[in-house]
């Protein structure tokens, strides 16, 4: 069976982080855009109340499952450890953009480096050619879903991950070991995952969220985001009798997207490019409303791109005095670096974990955001880890055993990392990694 890393506690977490892992994406945890109930959807209780019960059956201490959905549990300190409280973190909701109801999983052993046609739908394959890391797995044990449906990577492998890690320590007392906070979330993937998530419940000094791609990669920044409605509001007549009296809302709303700079579209832009993205429009005779997401970096640069929406929303009814356009705003989450940037420690002491399972460590940015985002700006410093997933929110979703080992052993070398006497920062100054595309919140 290939071990690639050559990690032996990676190696002995394998099975069981596969296990567990198998188990969680078989229920269907997507979440639901729209919904004003929380959580969103039934089957994110469901998985919670699995891991509520497992972490009691584990001895986990203070488990709590609360009425919306977020599990709390405490692994605490080996012995007479003090210092600061960890806290780990994952979301339980899939995606809703792709199907996610009955996840059949799928485990390739040995990949041998070609094609992966999936076996429940045949026009969808898996290629090297087509997903640069996977040419980068030959020889691990690669696991899909059938084809028809997510797999559910993002973010059960994280929650997987936990679970095995914090198996490990419990059945290992004599490890030492950080007083850790475990939290699982819900509505992650539908920008809700922190709304009504309790920091002094949880009671974390700091924490870290499960919810990267790339093995060796912490992720120390995220785009900040906005997203704008742009409704434009017309007159509605019979279209028979229309002349002279119809003022048509989609037609403006048309002109308005097709007025917004090529260049500055999510197909368009990359590295640390931000983009303006029309992504769903809706409406009929009188009004329609064109939903806007903003990202960037940089906060003045976000700012422009508001504007930039703002003014060619009004250009577009500016020859119409019958028609007219409102705006609403949610300002959704913000750049966590500069938060992070005033406590080092806890991105040196990721990449010391990482250095630890015998991985090169090096910094990364998501084109795109995480809990972590907003827990951030709440005053919870949160960077994001590896968990190793592969082309979220698509049905040719896949992750490696291996990558799900690794990441499992990394989180207890940063639990053993923070239990040492004297812990000293170390410097973060690994080259940044070109941003990721966003997993989780759009």
């Amino acid at each position: 069976m290939a071990e690639p890393y050559g990690s032996p506690l990676a190696a002995s977490l394998r099975d069981d982080v596969l296990e567990r892992f198998l188990r969680y994406v078989r229920i269907d945890t997507q979440s639901a855009r729209g919904s004003e109930a929380t959580p969103s959807t039934a089957g994110q209780l469901e998985l919670a109340r699995l891991l509520a019960e497992e972490l009691r059956g584990l001895g986990l201490e203070q488990v709590e499952l609360s009425r919306e959905g977020y599990v709390y549990a405490t692994l605490p300190a080996s012995g007479a450890v003090a210092g600061p409280t960890v806290g780990l973190l994952a979301h339980l909701d899939t995606s809703p953009d792709a199907a996610g109801r009955g996840v059949s999983p799928r485990v390739w052993p040995d990949y041998d480096g070609g094609e992966l046609v999936l076996p429940g739908d045949p026009e969808q394959v898996l290629s090297p050619a087509t997903s640069g890391l996977l040419a980068e797995r030959t020889g691990h044990d690669i696991v899909t879903s059938d084809g028809t449906t997510l797999l559910g990577a993002d973010d059960k492998a994280g929650v997987a991950e936990i679970m095995a890690a914090v198996a490990h320590l419990v059945s290992h007392p004599e490890l030492p070991r950080q007083r850790t906070r475990i939290g699982f979330t819900v509505d992650e993937e539908v920008g809700r995952g922190a709304d009504h998530f309790e920091l002094d419940r949880f009671g974390a000094d700091f924490a870290y969220t499960l919810d990267g791609q790339v093995v060796g990669e912490t992720e120390n920044e995220t785009f900040s985001a906005v997203e704008l409605g742009v409704t434009f509001h017309g007159i509605g007549v019979h279209p028979g009798t229309a002349k002279g009296k119809l003022v048509n809302p989609l037609r403006l709303a048309a002109a308005f997207i097709e007025s917004l700079p090529r260049d500055l579209a999510p197909e368009t832009t990359e590295g640390r490019e931000g983009f303006v993205h029309p992504y769903a429009i809706e409406g009929g005779a009188d009004r329609a409303l064109v939903t806007v997401i903003l990202r960037d970096f940089d906060e003045d640069a976000l700012a422009a791109h508001e504007s930039l929406v703002r003014a060619r929303a009004e250009a577009a009814v500016a020859n119409e005095p019958r028609a007219s356009v409102t705006f609403t705003r949610w300002e959704q989450y913000r750049n966590m670096r500069m938060a992070l940037e005033r406590v080092p420690h806890v991105v040196d002491a990721a990449l010391e974990a990482t250095r630890r399972v015998g991985l090169e460590p090096r910094l990364g940015s998501i084109r795109g955001g995480t809990d972590g985002s907003r827990l951030t700006e709440m005053g919870l410093p949160t960077p994001n880890l590896f968990t190793g997933g592969n082309e979220y929110h698509s049905v040719r979703e896949w992750i490696s055993v291996q990558d799900m080992a690794i990441s499992a052993a990394m989180i207890v070398e940063l639990l053993r990392r923070w239990a040492e006497p004297g812990v000293e920062p170390h410097a973060a100054s690994e080259s940044g990694a070109p941003p990721r595309d966003g997993a989780g919140r759009r």
